[in-house]
């Protein structure tokens, strides 16, 4: 939708300043009327939901309601123009106009429009936002003394009416807990309670009930950066890891035990309908990895779910000849694993996937999926939230309709669930989608 409207601004704009400078004339009432009537369908788009207003309407909303006003005023005060016709202030216009149109529209084309991948569960789903404080942690972060506050927000059955499986969440190096919103909603209707968690300055941003926002670190961002490049040697890539992964798994351990405390204490009928026996962990890149390093922490985990992301918890580093090896300490948790062709690619050649491999016996029981021509934020809900911003971060387009990508992806997660929280059905992926 902003593509088109942005072509057809852009058209009108430069064949009308054509028209002007064929005829000699600004057309001054012709342009007020056009910037009216332009205004006026923008709401009647609006209203009919043709448009779904939301923040990436607000600037071309302002920007339409401003020349609106102006034509009207122009209009209504009917003042003939005097001055002298000149081709130079026609083209003038028409290019400041064309760039103010570009920038206007410029959200709506990075965050275009798009339907929601489909729902199949019986219940409507609804979410609620919280804070939790970690009195035994000081944010290290900031210099404030201040204790740590981790952002999460629920996804869980509306209409709850018994107790459902809790689902624990982490996002990828630079995600925020919203990051695979349809994954959580598809479980949530099928009878889950979801809280995906922020790791405040881990996520691109995140807000706490009190307003505080935090933005991602910078050393952390310039860390994961060197990683990906190459800088670091395989020791100092070792001891990153270790930081990483226990900010990670404090954050969700701390999560854990305070949902679980509030359950068996609290009043608050939310947390009453969490069946703390049954609990799993996911996360896609670096929360997949600290998911899986938490399936192997923690004796109440009973299934986990690992989307591309390399094992850190299985790694063991030998300074001797500066090498990964593979923990030979087999895992028990029921693991399954979701690569796109990013990782997939990467598990016979890239060290720190040493774990991953399809034949490390300690994995022997892991069910391993790969789904083709799918990148690796393919696995996430921003390729449709915003495929521009998902090609640039990946480098590159995915070979899989996105769509496709993210449905089959949320059915395996809710079978996989199932299976080994509920005991429903059987699970048996296929090796390829």
């Amino acid at each position: 939708m902003g593509t088109l409207l942005l072509i057809i601004a852009l058209t009108f704009e430069i064949a009308f300043s054509i028209y002007c400078m064929v005829t000699k004339e600004d057309h001054r009432k012709i342009k007020n009327y056009i910037r009216i009537a332009a205004f006026i369908v923008f709401v009647i788009l609006t209203l009919s939901t043709v448009i779904e207003w939301s923040f990436r309407w607000v600037v071309l909303g302002i920007l339409l309601f401003l020349l609106a006003v102006k034509g009207t005023i122009s209009l209504i005060r009917n003042k003939r123009n005097t001055k002298k016709y000149k081709t130079s202030k026609i083209v003038w216009k028409s290019i400041v106009m064309i760039l103010v149109t570009i920038f206007a529209i410029t959200p709506a084309i990075v965050f275009p429009q798009h339907k929601s991948p489909k729902v199949t569960g019986e219940y409507k789903v609804a979410t609620a936002t919280y804070t939790y404080t970690d009195k035994n942690r000081i944010e290290e972060f900031t210099d404030k003394g201040q204790h740590r506050m981790v952002n999460v927000e629920f996804w869980y059955p509306k209409n709850a009416d018994g107790k459902y499986p809790l689902l624990i969440f982490s996002h990828g190096a630079y995600g925020i807990k919203g990051s695979n919103s349809s994954t959580y909603t598809e479980l949530a209707s099928h009878g889950y309670i979801v809280v995906s968690i922020d790791h405040s300055y881990h996520s691109f941003i995140t807000r706490s009930e009190d307003g505080t926002v935090a933005m991602i670190n910078s050393d952390y961002s310039r860390e994961i950066e060197n990683m990906n490049t190459g800088v670091y040697s395989n020791e100092e890539l070792y001891k990153l890891i270790q930081k990483w992964m226990k900010l990670r798994t404090d954050d969700m351990n701390f999560v854990i035990d305070t949902i679980l405390k509030k359950a068996n204490s609290s009043n608050n009928a939310f947390y009453q309908h969490i069946d703390t026996k049954k609990i799993g962990v996911f996360g896609h890149s670096m929360g997949g990895a600290a998911s899986v390093w938490l399936g192997r922490e923690r004796d109440d985990i009973s299934a986990v779910v690992n989307i591309d992301a390399p094992f850190f918890s299985e790694l063991v580093y030998y300074k001797a000849n500066d090498n990964f090896v593979a923990s030979s300490k087999a895992y028990t948790a029921p693991l399954f694993n979701i690569y796109s062709d990013d990782v997939w690619g990467q598990l016979d050649s890239t060290p720190i996937y040493v774990a991953n491999k399809l034949n490390n016996k300690e994995f022997e029981g892991a069910y391993t999926t790969h789904i083709k021509g799918a990148k690796h934020l393919s696995l996430t809900d921003l390729p449709l939230f915003s495929p521009i911003l998902a090609n640039m971060l990946q480098g590159g387009k995915a070979n899989i309709d996105p769509y496709y990508c993210i449905e089959t992806e949320n059915e395996l997660i809710l079978e996989f669930f199932d299976y080994e929280l509920k005991g429903i059905g059987h699970f048996n992926p296929k090796k390829t989608y």
